[in-house]
């Protein structure tokens, strides 16, 4: 092995790298830090006690207690728990399918890598497949997944403007094109880092793409529907064989539990369950085990939508009007919030990049993320994902308020 070309494969995204470490740090630090960067979600009170409760059930019974910790979970994930979202999705929505259809995975982070490098990448007969991202920017996290160089491929969306300061992105389908090298499309709904929930329109077309190409649609749900549903618009929840749902316990307030849950066909959750055995065993039993009883319940649904959503709605209404008062008659769009936690907040023509504008924020001891690292795939060089920058409102409204008016002196400042 040349040791070189490994630790240039890793080092490849070292500002990448940078930046995880550098959000790892501002939540360890003794110093103030108002960190508005990571994806950590909010401890929601009401979602605490629910969880805290459950813990507290799980201690009590010294059988199931003793399971979750002390046995390995078959390599799908923990039977009893794929059997209650089957039934509960199955319910709730008329999906038809069982447990056969779903397996758990160390988070849905893992499950993109299995995904990614199981339809893209070298093939055996010497040729090449990619992953489309049909709306770019697109989640950071995809951009690494891959085991082979430059394995996604992605497209401009078109931008609508609905006032003075919010607009929308949208997919345009006259910039798509999926020839024999395209293996899987891949969507976020709603989109991290945008907050933008592609409508019902867009995904059926996307759908019916994947199905003329004979390709899955990978969508990645795990801030959408069914659950936790921190979506603020109409968007209808749909499965199919032909799609690949990954959900995520994470952003219902389990982050640390690393619970992904993989909706796909029989043929794909047999290969997603192969390389659980081969990656770890199995997947963890924690997540699993406390949320049980929810998706037996139906509160995993109920909870979202009657705690979770309405607690992040009033938060980006928040961070919305924080910004219209810090920023005054200096330049900004937002995009509108449809979604997710995060403000995707452009400055059109700063004379500095994004990059530049991190280290100055972070210099005041404010840490946001870049926008520049979530245009995977994107071949062109479109000077507006060096105007963006990720923003999130999940912290307390005091930090995030006070972030959000350091962001409008920092970049007035560069304005001049």
């Amino acid at each position: 092995m040349e040791f070189s070309k490994l630790g240039q494969k890793f080092t490849a995204h070292s500002g990448i790298m940078q930046l995880m470490a550098d959000l790892g740090d501002a939540l360890s630090s003794d110093e103030p830090v108002l960190m508005l960067g990571g994806g950590n979600p909010a401890k929601i009170p009401q979602v605490q006690q629910v969880l805290r409760q459950r813990m507290y059930d799980i201690l009590l019974d010294e059988e199931r207690f003793d399971s979750i910790i002390g046995d390995y979970a078959p390599p799908a994930g923990n039977l009893a728990f794929r059997k209650a979202v089957a039934e509960l999705l199955a319910r709730e929505f008329g999906w038809k399918l069982g447990p056969e259809n779903i397996a758990l995975t160390n988070g849905s982070q893992t499950a993109f890598f299995y995904l990614f490098n199981l339809f893209g990448g070298e093939t055996a007969n010497g040729g090449f497949r990619r992953i489309l991202l049909p709306l770019t920017p697109e989640y950071i996290g995809y951009a690494d997944a891959g085991v082979a160089e430059d394995l996604f491929v992605s497209a401009r969306p078109s931008i609508e403007y609905l006032d003075d300061v919010l607009y929308k992105y949208h997919v345009d389908f006259s910039r798509l094109h999926i020839g024999d090298d395209i293996a899987a499309i891949c969507v976020s709904r709603p989109t991290n880092p945008t907050g933008n929930v592609l409508t019902d329109e867009e995904m059926a077309q996307l759908a019916a793409l994947a199905r003329d190409h004979d390709i899955p649609l990978i969508v990645d749900g795990a801030y959408g529907t069914p659950f936790p549903g921190i979506i603020f618009t109409d968007a209808q929840p749909h499965w199919d064989e032909q799609i690949v749902l990954l959900l995520s316990l994470s952003k219902l307030g389990m982050p640390g539990a690393r619970t992904g849950i993989v909706i796909a066909n029989e043929t794909i959750i047999h290969a997603i369950t192969s390389m659980n055995a081969i990656a770890s065993l199995a997947p963890g039993n924690i997540g699993a085990g406390i949320a049980l009883d929810m998706a037996r319940s139906g509160e995993l649904i109920r909870l979202g939508q009657e705690v979770v959503k309405p607690y992040y709605r009033t938060k980006a209404d928040n961070a919305l009007r924080w910004f219209a008062e810090a920023m005054g008659s200096t330049p900004y769009r937002i995009h509108k919030p449809e979604g997710a936690f995060f403000l995707w907040v452009w400055f059109p023509e700063i004379p500095i990049s994004s990059a530049e504008l991190y280290t100055r924020l972070k210099e005041r001891g404010v840490v946001i993320v870049p926008g520049h690292y979530f245009f995977p795939g994107l071949k062109e060089d479109w000077p507006h994902r060096y105007e963006c920058i990720r923003v999130s409102y999940a912290q307390e409204d005091a930090v995030v308020r006070k972030g959000i008016g350091i962001i409008a002196e920092v970049v007035r400042q560069a304005y001049g």
